[in-house]
């Protein structure tokens, strides 16, 4: 399969217009069928059943807000008040549907759910558009040959997949000299980025990594400072990278094609207090979580002890942040991405639309309690509790500080959080690459230090000092990627019914010409 979303079509300017025009026909199409489904849905739902209708609607807002509280209760508090949160968080649905059988509304609300469904089916279609221009993509450009490759290679990222794929092998049969990343005689983790800086001036013209997004950062920072073209192999264990570069995740062999068949893309580069990062910086309660050195073994347990302490009832800590020139004050979370999420996910797990837009994605949460978590669930973005911005430098420091610091023993662990592909057996933390003032370890420093923040950097636990400064190398890194991958659908947004309306009522909608 060719990589849809990088190749070029064939044929004139006439063909290109002509391409254009079925695509905006095809979009009007589109969100005029989602137009007319959610109108379906409401006038289905309150024209013949008024009263019903409101009970539906109200009902269901209502349950949704006492889930979001329940969850609250669950996770930011312990004893009766999390046994509490729990009854609501699975009573409440369970309630909203006993009421709706009870009260013979629910084939009525069935009905409106699933036209609201294909409306925002139909919507997401409209807002889809397949020609590169509108999304500002790069093309890739074909790339010669390596002759002297070098791949770094983690025997042990996503339990074992360099072995398991025969990566080593195959490698070396396509000319590549191969550096396992393993553990000395007396124990010590290799550094990534000091063999990678051998390698080069050993006479490398291309740098790889097959391991995890911590240990892919830190190379890709040495491939970038010397123009290097760098190989991603997707041998981690969730590979976002990977995945947004339209790689395969689940035969990290195909990678290798890029070493005999490949072309080049130019993409941003992160940048925090000197290291780099592929993917995001996290700070506040999932940043302090994984600090923990019990984290690694057990996520969801370790998570839920470790809440109440952060959250404190809405007085945990608090993060103050300036993206670009204007203040994001006492942020519970706050996400910083290499180029934005396609939707706001405080945990990253989404997409991005592109990676070579120059711009930092900000996602910061605020929640004071079950009120706000309630109101977050029910509206959203548009919610308050939640900021969704881009920025070209993000600086943040700490804020106020109600709770404990769960890394105040000094213990620093490598997650298998947002970001991270190695499921917590990479080696991304130590040595020089890891940027200048970074504690990655917490072995030689002292944790309870008050000038650190604790941040989790591609997933990976660390301490850095404050003021903690994100930054962005605009096409800085020159990927060469195989020229038959899977590829990558372009993510959508969440609809947006004011552009969906003017797609479906303009003849030529505005922003619709891509020259």
């Amino acid at each position: 399969m060719n990589s849809g979303d990088f190749k070029a079509s064939g044929g004139g300017p006439g063909a290109g217009a002509g391409k254009r025009s079925r695509g905006e026909a095809r979009a009007r199409l589109f969100a005029r069928c989602a137009l007319l489904a959610a109108a379906a849905a409401v006038v289905g739902l309150f024209l013949p059943y008024a009263a019903g209708g409101l009970l539906i609607l109200g009902g269901g807002v209502l349950g949704l807000a006492l889930c979001a509280a329940g969850v609250w209760w669950l996770v930011a508090h312990r004893g009766p008040v999390r046994f509490l949160g729990a009854l609501v968080a699975l009573g409440a649905p369970a309630a909203v549907l006993v009421l709706f059988v009870h009260g013979g509304l629910w084939t009525h609300a069935l009905r409106a759910l699933l036209l609201w469904a294909v409306a925002l089916a139909f919507a997401r279609t409209a807002m889809r558009h397949p020609d590169h221009k509108r999304h500002g993509r790069s093309r890739p450009r074909p790339a010669p040959r390596a002759l002297r490759p070098v791949l770094l290679m983690n025997p042990r990222s996503g339990d074992g997949k360099v072995g398991r794929f025969g990566l080593v092998e195959k490698a070396e049969r396509l000319g590549a000299r191969v550096v396992l990343l393993e553990p000395g005689p007396d124990g010590a983790r290799p550094d990534p980025a000091a063999l990678a800086r051998a390698a080069v001036a050993d006479g490398a013209d291309l740098l790889g990594v097959a391991g995890g997004d911590g240990t892919q950062a830190l190379v890709a920072a040495v491939a970038a400072e010397h123009d290097l073209p760098f190989v991603v192999i997707s041998a981690g264990t969730r590979n976002h990278f990977a995945m947004d570069l339209g790689l395969d995740r689940a035969d990290p062999v195909r990678c290798l094609d890029a070493l005999t068949d490949g072309e080049e893309l130019r993409v941003d580069l992160g940048e925090v207090a000197g290291r780099a990062f592929v993917n995001t910086v996290s700070f506040g309660v999932y940043a302090d979580v994984v600090q923990r050195p019990e984290y690694r073994e057990a996520k969801a347990e370790t998570a839920l002890n470790t809440m109440p302490d952060l959250l404190a009832g809405g007085a945990g800590r608090r993060l103050d942040a300036r993206v670009d020139d204007a203040p994001l004050p006492a942020q519970q979370a706050l996400l910083v991405s290499n180029n934005p999420y396609a939707s706001p996910d405080p945990l990253g797990g989404g997409r991005r639309i592109r990676l070579d837009g120059g711009e930092l994605g900000v996602i910061g949460i605020r929640v004071e309690g079950a009120a706000q978590a309630a109101d977050l669930a029910v509206r959203g973005p548009q919610s308050p509790g939640l900021s969704v911005l881009t920025a070209h430098r993000v600086e943040v420091t700490a804020g106020s500080d109600g709770g404990a610091d769960p890394g105040a023993d000094g213990s620093g662990s490598e997650s298998d959080g947002p970001g991270q592909g190695s499921g917590g057996a990479d080696f991304g933390s130590t040595g020089s690459g890891s940027g200048p003032g970074v504690e990655s370890d917490g072995s030689d420093s002292d944790s309870g230090d008050p000038g650190t923040l604790p941040v989790a950097v591609d997933g990976e636990a660390m301490r850095l000092p404050t003021p903690v400064v994100c930054t962005l190398r605009p096409r800085a890194l020159r990927v060469r990627l195989p020229r038959e991958r899977p590829g990558t659908v372009p993510p959508t947004p969440p609809p947006d019914w004011r552009l969906i309306a003017v797609l479906a009522f303009r003849r030529r909608p505005r922003g619709g010409s891509d020259d």
